[in-house]
């Protein structure tokens, strides 16, 4: 009876650790060395141009220069996540785990949110040493959320189109759009890009925290929707097979 409890707890966690290592072949399959490349070689390249050109680098200006990396990170593993698991004919396995939507997808967006947070904290520490001394954490917790947004929403737009090119073109044409947005909203807490970091002269700082405060929520009320909505349609195995 002990011996059984005892392999049934070891069969457990093989299956979680062949589980974690099937996630990060996903994450980390085909073309993600190519957008990491992509993100790590324009937050170099722009942090040189800032450093050689001598000019006083601001706190707000690090907010930009890690925010597109950050999407670069994660645009990839959320949007070709399905894709990469149809390509190596997992899909049918994993549809048969039960409630699989929590135990493969949930815990494999956690890993590549974790994963984009800590590349994007060796970035700030880089960028802190080169040009400006910034707030880490502080730094990396507000480009979060913009960040997770995008993620979470490719995810959720994967599960409708079920084709990771598709997508991505999708997903090109949102951000063009939410980046074109940003410069007539600005200082406007639906600014998907807000920089809390950047204080506009013409409001209180008061006023700005509360602006700062409802741009966050509402952001973190649009991950959870589209995760819940991402999630929601995985249960439709039917359309996926």
């Amino acid at each position: 009876m002990h011996t059984d409890k005892k392999k049934n707890i070891v069969n457990f966690y093989e299956l979680i650790l062949k589980q974690f290592s099937y996630s990060l072949k996903i994450i980390f399959a085909n073309k993600f060395i190519y957008f990491t490349g992509a993100a790590v070689i324009f937050f170099l390249l722009v942090t040189v141009i800032n450093f050689l050109s001598n000019s006083n680098a601001q706190v707000f200006n690090t907010f930009y220069i890690l925010l597109f990396p950050g999407i670069l990170l994660i645009f990839y593993p959320t949007t070709f996540g399905i894709q990469n698991d149809e390509d190596s004919r997992m899909l049918e396995n994993i549809f048969a785990i039960p409630n699989y939507r929590y135990k493969v997808w949930l815990p494999r967006l956690v890993m590549i949110y974790l994963i984009v947070y800590i590349m994007l904290l060796i970035l700030a520490v880089i960028s802190s040493v080169i040009l400006v001394s910034v707030p880490i954490f502080s730094m990396v917790y507000e480009l979060m959320f913009p960040i997770f947004f995008l993620g979470s929403l490719a995810f959720a737009l994967s599960t409708i189109v079920r084709n990771g090119n598709g997508t991505a073109v999708i997903m090109v044409v949102i951000g063009l759009i939410f980046w074109i947005s940003a410069g007539i909203l600005q200082e406007s807490a639906w600014n998907i890009f807000l920089n809390p970091f950047d204080i506009p002269n013409s409001m209180s700082e008061a006023i700005w925290e509360t602006v700062i405060f409802n741009n966050r929520l509402y952001l973190l009320s649009g991950t959870i929707i589209c995760l819940l909505a991402g999630l929601f349609y995985l249960q439709k195995r039917e359309k996926f097979m």
